[in-house]
């Protein structure tokens, strides 16, 4: 990610855990990541994982786009490049994004926000996915929906694929009920 880009993305981090009153090192040790790695994060520096931004974003209780909202280009790791389309401003909150990856790539997911579920468009290629366990091989044209609360897994094949992902979280009366 460009240095503009992890800016933004920095202060947003940063003004969602100042209004939620919580602590840098409190924030740090909640979602599993170094203080110096969040600190060098809301500064604008580093070079943050999906993985670490979905982990903030859940430590935060906040849609994943609410960090990457205004992020102008895809988020790069390992082969899956990431992308916001949209966020929506019902409740429940629901986000669209626009997802590649490369041939042969795995990515594994830890579960989101409790009550969070993703439905996968395959626009092209063909991918692996679901819960681990229970996943599915999808081509284009096909859709699948799984509960994003529990880990998941994304496997392209030698193909790779392009996909919409859309995030669909738990209302706060559905989240409460769920704990």
């Amino acid at each position: 990610m460009d240095q503009p880009n992890l800016a933004v993305l920095g202060r947003n981090i940063q003004q969602l855990r100042q209004a939620k009153g919580i602590s840098l090192s409190q924030l740090a040790l909640d979602a599993g990541i170094a203080k110096s790695n969040l600190s060098r994060l809301e500064n604008g520096s580093g070079n943050p994982t999906l993985d670490t931004i979905w982990r903030l974003a859940v430590q935060l209780n906040v849609p994943f786009g609410s960090l990457v909202d205004s992020v102008n280009i895809p988020i790069e790791d390992n082969g899956v490049l990431v992308q916001l389309i949209e966020q929506g401003l019902d409740e429940p909150k629901v986000d669209a994004y626009w997802m590649s990856c490369a041939p042969d790539t795995k990515m594994q997911s830890k579960a989101h926000s409790v009550g969070t579920y993703e439905t996968i468009s395959v626009i092209s290629g063909e991918i692996e996915t679901g819960e681990l366990g229970n996943t599915k091989l999808l081509r284009a044209g096909d859709i699948y929906r799984f509960p994003a609360d529990q880990p998941h897994l994304y496997r392209t094949t030698k193909t790779g694929a392009t996909l919409l992902v859309t995030i669909n979280y738990a209302s706060k009366e559905q989240a409460h009920e769920r704990k």
